[in-house]
């Protein structure tokens, strides 16, 4: 490991909107070995919300990610409602699948765009940007907000979409059809960008079942897997769509998926908009008073992945314990399979293409004493103290 030189990617660099550390181990342009360094984002939103009420922790879980910041909520609903045991109107229901459908379109146009800028191709980069903004428009025309929408509650959701809207809201699904064509164009036919992904960061299926990989990361490895269809949800079994997957699994491959995924988001919203239009307005939710002791489970298919949360009650307006995964906490690791034995250029786009984000994986590695510097619990300390903090719980439940 001496002999080999080390290039770094991060804590700060151009290709990751957040602070983190891959070290490249190379022999001459080849990269033979990564490792990788966390803990820069740790923010301890799991802890923070065993403080908060159930209603505070929907506001709370939005900011795990800027970009999921409604498939944070999606999922806390569906363990909450499982506690309660609630089925949520079949208004709610298409809402919560609209507002999750126009998320994936934006997230998806903004990795398309960021791919095209690692690669050079900024004219890539300024179309998707510039065609997400209807979107966010939209966003803000039916929550009031671009981001974090706080649309989620347990039961349903705070905001109607009145039939009024829907008028706009189809007009700018018809213009964002017409973009996502031509960008799917400009990516499908490049022969500069058929260089540049195919062949490059390839991770295999065996690959992706070992790895635990998820979302559009394990489909281009034609692993097909969606939350969505596997555990039926919101809106998703009362619509028709498909679940897109690719075989190459290497960039071209996701970018494949992503650009596809686009058009069965908008089926799924159109589909939607017609379920709402045969429903009265305001029947968003149904009340819910008290939160029994409970466990519950609930997923959500991000548009990175399978968003899992694990929420125990114990009768009380808090979280007893909230335990919640990513999906770039698996999706991060594989990097080291995409990226040895690729050059050091492709390692960028290698890493960018699983679409990482560091804010919602962070976990904490080691407590120091922040006026003396010394270290007060490490990992397995750590692990130890809450595997015991869980069995009080259990025990006083």
């Amino acid at each position: 490991m001496s002999e080999k030189k080390v290039i770094p990617i991060g804590p700060y660099h151009p290709l990751q909107e957040e602070p983190e550390l891959f070290k490249l181990y190379c022999e001459g342009e080849i990269v033979k070995d990564v490792k990788w360094e966390t803990g820069y984002n740790h923010r301890g939103i799991e802890k923070l919300s065993e403080s908060k009420s159930f209603d505070q922790s929907f506001f709370l879980v939005e900011r795990i990610c800027g970009i999921c910041s409604t498939s944070h909520p999606f999922a806390f609903a569906n363990a909450m409602e499982e506690i309660a045991c609630v089925e949520v109107p079949d208004r709610a229901k298409y809402i919560r699948s609209i507002i999750g459908e126009l998320e994936r379109i934006h997230s998806h146009l903004l990795w398309v765009g960021l791919a095209g800028h690692f690669l050079g191709y900024d004219t890539v980069f300024m179309w998707a940007w510039k065609y997400r903004e209807p979107v966010l428009d939209l966003f803000e025309m039916i929550s009031g907000n671009r981001n974090s929408y706080a649309m989620f509650k347990i039961g349903g959701v705070r905001r109607d979409i009145e039939n009024a809207k829907i008028p706009k809201i189809r007009e700018v699904l018809a213009f964002l059809k017409k973009k996502v064509d031509l960008l799917t164009g400009a990516v499908m036919d490049d022969s500069v960008i058929h260089a540049r992904t195919k062949g490059v960061g390839v991770i295999t299926k065996e690959d992706i079942m070992e790895y635990c990989a998820v979302g559009p990361t394990a489909r281009a490895s034609g692993v097909d897997i969606d939350v969505r269809r596997d555990d039926p949800h919101a809106a998703y079994p009362l619509v028709d769509w498909k679940v897109i997957t690719a075989q190459g699994g290497d960039v071209f491959a996701k970018a494949e998926v992503r650009l596809l995924e686009m058009y069965e988001s908008i089926k799924i919203i159109e589909q939607c908009l017609n379920g709402l239009g045969k429903l009265k307005e305001g029947d968003i939710e149904v009340v819910v008073k008290n939160i029994p002791a409970g466990i519950g489970t609930g997923r959500y298919e991000a548009p990175r992945g399978e968003v899992f949360h694990f929420v125990k009650t114990i009768g009380t307006n808090s979280p007893a314990r909230h335990k919640i995964r990513a999906p770039s906490y698996v999706n991060i690791a594989t990097f080291k399979k995409s990226c040895v034995g690729q050059t050091i250029s492709d390692a960028a786009i290698s890493l960018a293409a699983v679409d990482p984000c560091y804010c919602c994986t962070e976990r904490m590695a080691a407590v120091y004493d922040y006026a003396t510097g010394e270290k007060v619990l490490n990992g397995v300390e750590i692990i130890e103290k809450s595997k015991r903090k869980s069995d009080e719980i259990r025990r006083n439940s």
